[in-house]
């Protein structure tokens, strides 16, 4: 017998002790009959699921795992991995890199980071073959993308705690891409990928290869991937034209039974156009179009004003078309993107019970969006003497001055900055991973036992660029342009007085009139930051399926520890720490570490039960100590039926950026109660050392059939309760604005600052502090089904998702609780059901694949009173609204696959449409507040697809 086969007999018999024999439908999820006759023929390595560290497979584990295979992922139809797992029902409100263009000034852009249950990013916890993977940005989000795709075998998705198994941040659940170790041989992938617009188009190339050395003894294994794509730079879509948007309605008072909000189409902005809007004052209305070519000053016009009031920043019906061109839609719908990974592995079989292995990676990701066509929402002061005005208001002016008291000095304008580039981001990031580590197998005191031990460091470097965003003193010396009283140039009023200031006037009055040396002036360089993650991970671990046996048989135990440490520091210059209009960096500096052990055992009960219990105590350098615990049974009366129960504690530690943030700051609107005035501020959000760890408590009750009567079928249904207590939060600006003005909460107003602006006080800048507030809490029921059949001379395998949400309760402590089950608009949508059907039918050399995904209808807000007419007042808790329905919506993806021969190669051709019927995304009233809100899809890009038909197709070989 060889030493391999040797290995591999110890760890089957293990595995076989333990009680982990691979249950039909897992094998059904991963399509691997050859797996099936192993089993029964010999001795294979055993199989370790996600969320135990004692080897189980998904349907007998107490906590329910979601097996994904690599076949099920390329017939797919997605350009990525985290794009396919994104479809699943139970993942929710990920990030990824179309989504994410927004996130400018936290570096965030670009990033594919998994949600599970809608609980956030920050709750999921991310696994490359069951270790931690270092994050790509300070919140901790971990980009799927760094991982070796041409490698991975499958992907299981726990959806349920498991931080007494792997610690921190395993509240949602877990997802853990499995590497296939033991390829053997060489393949590759070209996939070439367009929209039915013919844009977005995209180019995937992957080359991996693995071979064995030094008699079987050793394994080494390499993958590259080059990915490249041209963006979708504004969201060129006829959908979303219509001008659909959620507004406070101009026309409510709390008597005259009309409802609060309002959401229709023909909806624009009221205090901006492209070339400038007066917004108050005698002058209101005008605004300023194309420059003259004759006079060189810009064309006047009168603003035909909808629905709306004088301080709304909405208006219905009117010239809303005009006001807003250049700014609506204006933010990426995809971004470009160049991405290159390269991994490498290699396994060397010490003895026959002592392997060593060492793993390295390194990945390089650039990615350019746009944010939006930056406007001024009713906030540009212009004099009275401004040069670039067109005679006819500068006639305007001087006869009412002439005529009434006090004298028109300035106006306040707002524009959508025509002329101007939009404004956007350009990161760029390296993240490399090294890995050491070792496994074996040993005999102490008439025991079996496996052990593993590895050391990883991994390090992001982050370099987190602006552009096309302006220096806002540069910009009020700029706009502040004058004829100079001897020479009789238009210039900046500062040069005047300095005539060696620099300053070059910008004429922001009309269209077209902004100069290339205008922009040097004000936009001089982009600010950036450069930041580097470190992440060390040492850990061990020891198990045996027999430590002691009981009336039931064997109790397997497995035990371990695991030191960790998260480090973040960075660089700025001074010159780009304050004064932008976006980004405003700070250096975010600090670190904490964490010790902590687990034990963990599988005890039979009696025959067909089991029991599943977990203990971890971590340490905390920052926070303190804290326990996570699990405790599950699985009960099978009967081979076709199972039953399986699991509570636990876990708990989320906070992260890098809820810790340190310095307080980066942005740009933002809000609307101010009780007017409802839109008023530009600049938002700062820091972190806080005062934040402890959430804890959850989590209840998963589940039924697992197979039924004997018919092979190849297995069904699951599974409800899940997870409550948080003491969730890690911040309070938006809007709700600290509505907090304060509405509801007289002191502590809120305190984080309000505020600038003199002639005699009126206007806000200048909200704080946002994360804190520990009250609750979260989720409930609702996965189900999921597969079967496979023979059918004619093929294969037919079917599987269904679905998630189904019952409560999604967020409750902050002061404000007033907010249901998301059933809501459809938000980053926190939770539609009550959303599914995926897939249906794929192979033959000998042709397979094709049917999938249908979707979500169900929803609403806005749960609290909110639907009505037209005769409304009650609304309150801050229950709003009215005039249309509180949002459609749900279902896609349609088909592929097809074709093997052949190529010389020495196999190859597949294969061809997938997503989406095929090319079908739009429901319409979704965003807003009210937001000056962001007109240049961002009039959908939910979380829950609606946006980019229409996609086409993907390509080739694979394999040597």
């Amino acid at each position: 017998m060889s030493n391999v086969t040797s290995r591999l007999s110890l760890r089957a018999a293990i595995s076989n002790r333990l009680g982990a024999t691979l249950a039909c439908a897992s094998l059904i999820a991963l399509n691997v009959e050859a797996q099936e006759t192993s089993v029964a023929e010999g001795p294979i390595d055993s199989v370790t699921v996600t969320g135990s560290r004692i080897a189980r497979d998904g349907y007998d584990a107490p906590t329910p795992v979601s097996v994904l295979g690599a076949e099920e992922i390329q017939t797919s139809g997605t350009a990525n991995v985290a794009d396919f797992v994104n479809t699943l029902p139970s993942v929710l409100g990920s990030s990824t890199a179309s989504n994410s263009s927004g996130a400018l000034s936290n570096g965030q852009a670009g990033i594919a980071a998994l949600n599970l249950r809608s609980l956030g990013t920050n709750r999921t916890l991310v696994l490359l073959d069951g270790q931690r993977s270092v994050a790509s940005a300070s919140t901790g989000a971990v980009d799927i993308n760094t991982f070796p795709q041409a490698l991975i075998e499958r992907v299981e998705i726990v959806t349920g705690g498991a931080s007494a198994a792997y610690g921190s941040d395993a509240v949602g659940g877990v997802v853990n891409f499995i590497l296939d170790r033991d390829f053997t041989g060489v393949k590759t992938d070209y996939e070439y990928g367009v929209t039915t617009y013919d844009d977005n188009p995209n180019h995937t190339f992957t080359l991996a290869a693995g071979m064995p050395f030094a008699g079987g003894r050793g394994h080494v294994l390499f993958s590259s991937e080059y990915f490249t794509q041209d963006g979708v730079h504004t969201i060129d879509r006829d959908w979303n034209e219509s001008g659909f948007f959620q507004i406070n309605n101009p026309n409510y008072t709390p008597t005259n039974g009309e409802p609060f909000r309002l959401v229709g189409g023909g909806i624009g902005p009221s205090q901006h156009t492209p070339g400038g809007l007066i917004v108050s004052g005698p002058l209101r209305g005008t605004y300023f179009g194309t420059i003259d070519q004759t006079t060189g000053r810009a064309t006047v016009g009168r603003l035909a004003y909808g629905t709306t009031s004088a301080s709304n920043p909405w208006m219905i019906g009117g010239d809303w078309e005009y006001t807003s061109q250049g700014h609506a839609g204006s933010n990426s719908l995809a971004p470009d993107e160049e991405r290159r990974t390269i991994f490498g592995r290699a396994s060397f079989e010490l003895t026959p019970a002592v392997e060593v292995f060492a793993q390295v990676s390194h990945n390089e990701y650039q990615g350019l969006s746009y944010y939006q066509q930056t406007p001024n929402v009713g906030n540009i002061t212009i004099r009275a003497d401004n040069a670039y005005l067109p005679a006819s208001v500068v006639q305007q002016i001087a006869q009412y001055n002439a005529a009434n008291d006090p004298d028109i000095t300035s106006f306040v304008m707002g524009s959508t900055n025509a002329g101007i580039p939009a404004a956007g981001s350009n990161n760029e990031r390296e993240v490399n991973r090294y890995l050491l580590g070792a496994d074996g197998d040993f005999a102490l005191i008439g025991r079996d036992w496996h052990w593993d031990t590895y050391f990883q460091r991994g390090v992001s470097k982050l370099d987190e660029r602006l552009i096309n965003t302006w220096n806002n003193a540069r910009m009020a010396l700029a706009q502040d342009a004058v004829v100079h009283p001897t020479t009789g140039e238009i210039v900046c009023r500062s040069s005047i007085a300095d005539p060696s200031n620099g300053c070059v006037p910008i004429n922001r009055i009309g269209i077209g009139g902004v100069t290339q040396a205008a922009l040097d002036y004000v936009i001089p360089s982009n600010p950036y930051r450069e930041q580097e993650l470190t992440q060390d991970v040492a850990a061990f671990n020891f198990a045996t399926n027999d430590v002691f046996s009981t009336w039931a048989g064997p109790v397997s135990l497995a035990f371990g520890g695991e030191w960790r440490k998260e480090k973040i520091e960075g660089f700025v210059e001074k010159q780009y720490e304050t004064g932008w209009l976006y980004g405003n960096y700070l250096v975010t500096k600090g670190d904490y570490h964490v010790t902590e052990g687990y034990i963990e055992t599988v005890a039979p009960l009696w025959e067909g039960l089991d029991f599943n219990g977990a203990l971890r105590f971590t340490d905390y350098s920052i926070s303190g100590n804290v326990e996570t615990w699990k405790a599950g049974l699985t009960y099978q009366p009967i081979p076709d039926l199972k039953f399986r129960v699991t509570s636990s504690k876990d708990i989320r530690a906070p992260n890098l950026n809820e810790l340190f943030a310095a307080g980066t700051a942005r740009t933002n609107t809000v609307n101010v109660p009780p007017s409802n005035q839109a008023v530009q501020f600049v938002q700062k959000q820091t972190g806080s050392l005062l934040l402890q760890p959430e804890e959850a408590e989590s209840l998963g009750i589940g039924v697992v059939v197979t039924p004997s009567f018919a092979p190849g079928l297995a069904f699951s249904v599974d409800y899940f309760d997870i409550e948080i207590e003491d969730a890690i939060g911040t309070v938006t600006a809007q709700n600290t604005v509505d907090l304060c003005f509405e509801q007289g909460v002191q502590s809120f107003c305190d984080n309000i600052s505020y600038v003199s602006v002639g005699d009126v006080q206007q806000i200048s800048e909200i704080l946002l502090v994360p804190f520990n507030f009250a609750s979260q809490r989720t409930k609702g029921l996965d189900i999921e089904a597969s079967y496979r059949l023979q059918l004619g001379h093929g294969d037919l395998s079917l599987r269904g998702l679905a998630t189904h949400y019952i409560d999604n309760i967020t409750d902050n402590g002061i404000d007033f609780p907010v249901d998301y089950a059933g809501v459809n608009q938000g980053g926190n949508a939770t539609p009550s059901w959303s599914y995926r059907l897939s249906a794929t039918y192979a033959l000998d050399v042709l397979s094709f694949s049917v999938i249908g995904r979707g979500v169900s209808s929803g609403v806005y807000n749960n609290s909110f009173i639907e009505c037209t007419s005769n409304c009650p007042t609304s309150t801050v808790e229950h709003r009215t609204i005039n249309d509180n329905d949002i459609d749900g919506a279902f896609y349609l993806d088909m592929s097809a696959t074709y093997s052949f021969t190529m010389g020495p190669a196999d190859a597949e051709a294969f061809l997938s449409i997503r989406n095929l019927f090319n079908t739009d995304p429901e319409l979704v009233g965003n807003g009210p507040d937001g000056n962001n809100t007109p240049a961002y899809p009039q959908t939910n890009r979380i829950l609606y697809d946006t980019m229409g038909r996609v086409f993907r197709l390509g080739v694979r070989m394999s040597f």
